[in-house]
Protein backbone atom coordinates (compact mmCIF):
# COMPACT_ATOMS: atom_id res chain seq x y z
CA UNK A 1 0.00 0.00 0.00
CA UNK A 2 2.95 2.17 0.69
CA UNK A 3 3.86 2.02 -3.01
CA UNK A 4 0.27 3.48 -3.75
CA UNK A 5 1.12 6.89 -1.98
CA UNK A 6 2.25 8.56 -4.40
CA UNK A 7 -1.22 8.83 -6.43
CA UNK A 8 -3.24 10.30 -3.92
CA UNK A 9 -2.24 14.05 -3.19
CA UNK A 10 -0.30 14.67 0.19
CA UNK A 11 -2.90 15.72 2.91
CA UNK A 12 -2.49 18.85 4.73
CA UNK A 13 -1.65 18.70 8.44
CA UNK A 14 -4.78 19.22 10.89
CA UNK A 15 -3.43 22.42 11.78
CA UNK A 16 -3.27 23.76 8.05
CA UNK A 17 -6.79 22.75 7.24
CA UNK A 18 -8.20 24.39 10.39
CA UNK A 19 -6.45 27.59 9.11
CA UNK A 20 -7.99 27.00 6.23
CA UNK A 21 -11.06 26.70 7.36
CA UNK A 22 -11.21 29.69 9.43
CA UNK A 23 -10.60 31.77 6.65
CA UNK A 24 -12.99 31.12 4.93
CA UNK A 25 -15.02 30.85 7.29
CA UNK A 26 -14.07 34.59 7.88
CA UNK A 27 -14.54 35.36 3.87
CA UNK A 28 -17.85 33.91 3.85
CA UNK A 29 -18.92 35.67 6.90
CA UNK A 30 -17.87 39.21 5.55
CA UNK A 31 -19.76 38.44 2.18
CA UNK A 32 -22.94 37.90 4.17
CA UNK A 33 -22.16 41.25 6.50
CA UNK A 34 -22.09 43.16 3.34
CA UNK A 35 -25.10 41.61 1.59
CA UNK A 36 -26.92 42.08 5.10
CA UNK A 37 -26.16 45.19 5.80
CA UNK A 38 -26.93 46.32 1.79
CA UNK A 39 -30.53 44.57 2.57
CA UNK A 40 -31.28 46.60 5.69
CA UNK A 41 -30.12 49.65 3.63
CA UNK A 42 -32.74 49.00 1.15
CA UNK A 43 -35.75 48.16 3.59
CA UNK A 44 -34.94 51.17 5.45
CA UNK A 45 -35.05 53.23 2.35
CA UNK A 46 -38.39 51.89 1.30
CA UNK A 47 -39.28 52.26 4.47
CA UNK A 48 -38.65 56.00 4.50
CA UNK A 49 -39.82 56.59 1.21
CA UNK A 50 -43.41 54.81 2.04
CA UNK A 51 -43.75 57.00 5.34
CA UNK A 52 -43.28 60.10 3.29
CA UNK A 53 -46.07 59.43 0.83
CA UNK A 54 -48.44 58.62 3.94
CA UNK A 55 -50.00 61.33 5.39
CA UNK A 56 -48.97 62.44 8.53
CA UNK A 57 -51.35 62.26 11.43
CA UNK A 58 -53.77 64.74 11.73
CA UNK A 59 -55.26 66.50 14.09
CA UNK A 60 -51.88 66.95 15.82
CA UNK A 61 -52.20 66.47 19.05
CA UNK A 62 -51.53 68.75 21.72
CA UNK A 63 -50.93 71.48 18.93
CA UNK A 64 -52.05 74.73 20.65
CA UNK A 65 -51.25 76.89 17.57
CA UNK A 66 -53.51 74.92 15.31
CA UNK A 67 -58.42 75.06 15.22
CA UNK A 68 -60.57 74.11 13.50
CA UNK A 69 -63.41 76.51 11.61
CA UNK A 70 -66.43 75.24 10.14
CA UNK A 71 -68.99 76.22 8.15
CA UNK A 72 -72.61 75.23 9.14
CA UNK A 73 -75.20 75.73 6.99
CA UNK A 74 -74.91 72.20 4.77
CA UNK A 75 -72.00 71.34 6.27
CA UNK A 76 -71.92 70.63 10.36
CA UNK A 77 -76.16 70.58 9.57
CA UNK A 78 -78.27 70.08 6.83
CA UNK A 79 -80.33 72.84 5.80
CA UNK A 80 -79.74 76.84 6.35
CA UNK A 81 -79.87 77.49 10.27
CA UNK A 82 -81.48 80.99 9.60
CA UNK A 83 -84.71 78.86 7.62
CA UNK A 84 -85.27 76.69 10.82
CA UNK A 85 -84.65 79.44 13.17
CA UNK A 86 -87.31 81.35 10.97
CA UNK A 87 -89.89 78.03 11.64
CA UNK A 88 -89.66 78.41 14.91
CA UNK A 89 -90.46 82.34 15.19
CA UNK A 90 -93.03 81.64 12.97
CA UNK A 91 -94.86 78.84 15.02
CA UNK A 92 -94.37 81.59 18.24
CA UNK A 93 -96.47 84.27 15.89
CA UNK A 94 -93.13 86.74 15.30
CA UNK A 95 -94.58 87.25 11.72
CA UNK A 96 -96.99 85.97 9.17
CA UNK A 97 -97.32 83.36 6.51
CA UNK A 98 -96.55 85.66 3.30
CA UNK A 99 -93.24 86.12 5.57
CA UNK A 100 -93.00 82.31 6.22
CA UNK A 101 -93.61 81.83 2.61
CA UNK A 102 -89.90 83.90 1.78
CA UNK A 103 -88.42 81.47 4.61
CA UNK A 104 -89.34 78.42 2.51
CA UNK A 105 -88.03 79.81 -0.48
CA UNK A 106 -85.15 80.47 0.24
CA UNK A 107 -85.12 76.98 1.81
CA UNK A 108 -86.01 75.15 -1.24
CA UNK A 109 -83.85 76.69 -3.48
CA UNK A 110 -80.74 75.44 -1.15
CA UNK A 111 -81.81 72.07 -0.69
CA UNK A 112 -82.78 71.79 -4.25
CA UNK A 113 -79.24 73.66 -5.87
CA UNK A 114 -77.08 72.52 -2.77
CA UNK A 115 -75.50 76.32 -3.07
CA UNK A 116 -76.00 79.46 -0.72
CA UNK A 117 -77.08 82.20 -3.57
CA UNK A 118 -76.44 85.76 -2.20
CA UNK A 119 -80.40 87.26 -3.34
CA UNK A 120 -81.92 84.54 -1.42
CA UNK A 121 -79.53 85.08 1.26
CA UNK A 122 -80.05 88.55 1.80
CA UNK A 123 -83.63 88.14 1.22
CA UNK A 124 -83.65 85.88 4.67
CA UNK A 125 -81.77 88.73 6.25
CA UNK A 126 -83.76 91.24 5.55
CA UNK A 127 -86.66 89.21 6.40
CA UNK A 128 -84.97 88.47 9.97
CA UNK A 129 -83.74 92.09 10.82
CA UNK A 130 -87.35 92.87 10.50
CA UNK A 131 -88.65 89.96 12.29
CA UNK A 132 -86.46 90.70 15.32
CA UNK A 133 -86.22 94.54 15.48
CA UNK A 134 -87.51 95.83 18.60
CA UNK A 135 -86.97 92.34 20.63
CA UNK A 136 -84.61 92.06 23.26
CA UNK A 137 -81.65 89.79 23.07
CA UNK A 138 -82.06 87.65 25.82
CA UNK A 139 -85.39 86.81 24.46
CA UNK A 140 -84.20 85.46 21.28
CA UNK A 141 -81.42 83.81 22.91
CA UNK A 142 -83.80 82.11 25.25
CA UNK A 143 -86.64 81.26 21.82
CA UNK A 144 -83.20 80.01 20.35
CA UNK A 145 -82.85 76.79 22.97
CA UNK A 146 -86.36 75.59 22.07
CA UNK A 147 -85.72 76.30 18.26
CA UNK A 148 -82.93 73.99 18.15
CA UNK A 149 -84.09 71.30 20.07
CA UNK A 150 -87.40 71.80 17.71
CA UNK A 151 -85.46 72.13 14.54
CA UNK A 152 -82.09 71.42 14.24
CA UNK A 153 -80.81 69.28 16.57
CA UNK A 154 -81.99 65.75 14.34
CA UNK A 155 -80.17 67.80 11.49
CA UNK A 156 -76.36 67.32 12.41
CA UNK A 157 -74.73 65.64 9.88
CA UNK A 158 -72.83 62.67 12.45
CA UNK A 159 -70.15 62.76 10.29
CA UNK A 160 -68.94 66.25 10.47
CA UNK A 161 -69.64 66.21 13.78
CA UNK A 162 -66.91 63.36 14.38
CA UNK A 163 -64.40 65.49 12.27
CA UNK A 164 -64.93 68.69 14.89
CA UNK A 165 -65.03 65.76 17.50
CA UNK A 166 -61.19 65.04 16.59
CA UNK A 167 -60.04 68.03 16.70
CA UNK A 168 -61.34 68.86 20.21
CA UNK A 169 -59.87 65.07 21.53
CA UNK A 170 -56.81 66.76 19.86
CA UNK A 171 -56.61 69.47 22.36
CA UNK A 172 -57.74 71.90 19.61
CA UNK A 173 -60.40 74.35 19.49
CA UNK A 174 -63.16 74.26 17.16
CA UNK A 175 -64.86 77.27 15.83
CA UNK A 176 -68.36 77.16 13.88
CA UNK A 177 -68.18 79.89 10.92
CA UNK A 178 -71.68 81.20 9.60
CA UNK A 179 -73.90 83.86 8.19
CA UNK A 180 -76.51 83.40 10.32
CA UNK A 181 -77.20 85.10 13.75
CA UNK A 182 -74.10 85.49 16.03
CA UNK A 183 -76.20 83.96 18.87
CA UNK A 184 -78.02 81.32 17.19
CA UNK A 185 -74.71 80.27 15.98
CA UNK A 186 -73.67 80.51 19.65
CA UNK A 187 -76.51 78.40 20.73
CA UNK A 188 -75.39 75.72 18.09
CA UNK A 189 -71.80 75.82 19.15
CA UNK A 190 -72.57 75.03 22.64
CA UNK A 191 -74.63 71.80 22.36
CA UNK A 192 -72.61 70.55 19.91
CA UNK A 193 -69.38 70.79 22.63
CA UNK A 194 -67.40 73.17 20.39
CA UNK A 195 -65.60 76.61 21.12
CA UNK A 196 -67.42 79.08 19.95
CA UNK A 197 -68.75 80.71 17.02
CA UNK A 198 -68.15 83.55 14.30
CA UNK A 199 -71.65 84.41 12.94
CA UNK A 200 -73.41 87.55 12.02
CA UNK A 201 -74.04 90.45 14.37
CA UNK A 202 -76.58 92.62 14.89
CA UNK A 203 -76.97 95.52 16.18
CA UNK A 204 -78.60 96.06 19.66
CA UNK A 205 -79.16 99.09 21.46
CA UNK A 206 -79.59 98.54 25.28
CA UNK A 207 -80.22 95.04 24.94
CA UNK A 208 -82.63 95.59 22.49
CA UNK A 209 -82.20 94.80 18.59
CA UNK A 210 -82.31 97.80 16.04
CA UNK A 211 -82.98 96.12 12.63
CA UNK A 212 -79.20 96.91 11.60
CA UNK A 213 -75.92 94.79 11.06
CA UNK A 214 -72.68 95.62 12.47
CA UNK A 215 -71.09 95.85 8.84
CA UNK A 216 -72.72 93.03 6.70
CA UNK A 217 -73.34 89.78 6.73
CA UNK A 218 -71.15 87.45 7.23
CA UNK A 219 -70.42 85.37 3.93
CA UNK A 220 -67.67 84.67 1.28
CA UNK A 221 -64.80 87.38 1.85
CA UNK A 222 -65.96 88.29 4.98
CA UNK A 223 -66.02 84.91 6.68
CA UNK A 224 -61.80 84.91 5.83
CA UNK A 225 -61.58 88.03 7.27
CA UNK A 226 -63.21 86.65 10.61
CA UNK A 227 -61.19 83.93 10.60
CA UNK A 228 -58.65 85.70 10.01
CA UNK A 229 -58.97 88.55 12.79
CA UNK A 230 -59.72 85.33 15.49
CA UNK A 231 -56.57 83.53 14.56
CA UNK A 232 -54.74 86.90 15.15
CA UNK A 233 -56.66 87.22 18.68
CA UNK A 234 -55.68 83.51 19.64
CA UNK A 235 -52.38 83.66 18.21
CA UNK A 236 -52.83 81.05 16.00
CA UNK A 237 -51.08 79.73 12.93
CA UNK A 238 -53.31 79.62 9.97
CA UNK A 239 -51.03 77.17 8.05
CA UNK A 240 -51.68 74.63 10.58
CA UNK A 241 -55.27 75.28 10.88
CA UNK A 242 -58.27 73.70 9.47
CA UNK A 243 -61.46 74.71 7.62
CA UNK A 244 -64.52 73.05 6.30
CA UNK A 245 -67.21 74.17 4.05
CA UNK A 246 -69.58 72.70 1.63
CA UNK A 247 -70.22 75.77 -0.41
CA UNK A 248 -67.26 77.33 -3.05
CA UNK A 249 -68.37 80.85 -1.77
CA UNK A 250 -65.99 80.11 1.22
CA UNK A 251 -63.18 79.31 -0.74
CA UNK A 252 -61.60 82.87 0.82
CA UNK A 253 -61.82 81.18 3.76
CA UNK A 254 -60.59 77.38 3.03
CA UNK A 255 -57.66 78.89 1.14
CA UNK A 256 -56.77 80.96 3.94
CA UNK A 257 -55.65 77.36 6.15
CA UNK A 258 -53.35 75.03 5.40
CA UNK A 259 -56.11 72.29 5.68
CA UNK A 260 -58.89 72.82 3.89
CA UNK A 261 -62.03 70.42 3.19
CA UNK A 262 -64.86 70.47 0.89
CA UNK A 263 -67.65 68.74 3.17
CA UNK A 264 -70.72 67.63 1.41
CA UNK A 265 -68.93 70.06 -1.66
CA UNK A 266 -71.35 71.86 -4.03
CA UNK A 267 -70.09 71.46 -7.97
CA UNK A 268 -67.79 74.58 -8.12
CA UNK A 269 -66.06 73.52 -4.99
CA UNK A 270 -65.91 69.71 -6.10
CA UNK A 271 -64.29 70.88 -8.90
CA UNK A 272 -62.07 73.28 -7.31
CA UNK A 273 -60.89 71.12 -4.30
CA UNK A 274 -60.42 68.05 -6.72
CA UNK A 275 -58.16 70.30 -8.53
CA UNK A 276 -55.64 71.35 -5.56
CA UNK A 277 -55.90 68.02 -3.73
CA UNK A 278 -57.74 68.97 -1.02
CA UNK A 279 -59.86 66.60 1.31
CA UNK A 280 -63.35 65.68 0.44
CA UNK A 281 -65.93 64.35 2.17
CA UNK A 282 -69.64 63.30 1.57
CA UNK A 283 -72.29 62.45 3.68
CA UNK A 284 -75.20 63.15 1.31
CA UNK A 285 -75.09 59.51 0.20
CA UNK A 286 -74.50 55.76 1.37
CA UNK A 287 -71.57 55.97 -0.76
CA UNK A 288 -67.73 55.94 0.31
CA UNK A 289 -66.42 59.32 0.59
CA UNK A 290 -63.75 60.48 -2.48
CA UNK A 291 -60.65 60.07 -1.15
CA UNK A 292 -58.53 62.49 -1.99
CA UNK A 293 -55.80 62.64 0.67
CA UNK A 294 -57.97 62.04 3.87
CA UNK A 295 -55.75 62.03 6.94
CA UNK A 296 -56.01 59.32 9.59
CA UNK A 297 -58.72 61.17 11.83
CA UNK A 298 -60.91 61.30 9.09
CA UNK A 299 -60.30 57.43 8.20
CA UNK A 300 -63.07 54.98 7.57
CA UNK A 301 -62.33 53.20 10.51
CA UNK A 302 -61.66 56.21 12.93
CA UNK A 303 -64.74 58.21 11.79
CA UNK A 304 -66.73 54.88 12.35
CA UNK A 305 -65.72 55.16 15.62
CA UNK A 306 -65.75 58.70 15.75
CA UNK A 307 -69.13 59.18 14.55
CA UNK A 308 -70.49 56.93 17.23
CA UNK A 309 -68.74 58.65 19.93
CA UNK A 310 -69.84 61.88 18.58
CA UNK A 311 -73.67 60.99 18.01
CA UNK A 312 -73.99 59.98 21.52
CA UNK A 313 -72.19 62.91 23.17
CA UNK A 314 -74.45 65.28 20.97
CA UNK A 315 -77.54 63.11 21.84
CA UNK A 316 -76.34 63.44 26.21
CA UNK A 317 -76.08 67.60 25.34
CA UNK A 318 -79.12 67.75 24.29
Amino acid sequence: MAALGWLTPRRRSATARSVLAGEAAAEAARKTSLQLEKEREEAAEAAAAEAASEEPEFPVAGDDRAAAFFDLDNTVMQGAAIFHFGRGLYKRKFFQRRELARFAWAQAWFRLAGVEDPAHMQEARDSALSIVKGHKVSELMSIGEEIYDEYMADRIWPGTLALAQAHLDAGQKVWLVTAAPVETAAIIARRLGLTGALGTVAESVDGVYTGKLVGELLHGPAKAEAVRALAAAEGLELARCAAYSDSHNDIPMLSLVGHPYAINPDAKLHKYAKEREWRLRDYRTGRKAVKVGIPAAAGVGALAGGTAAAVALHRRRR
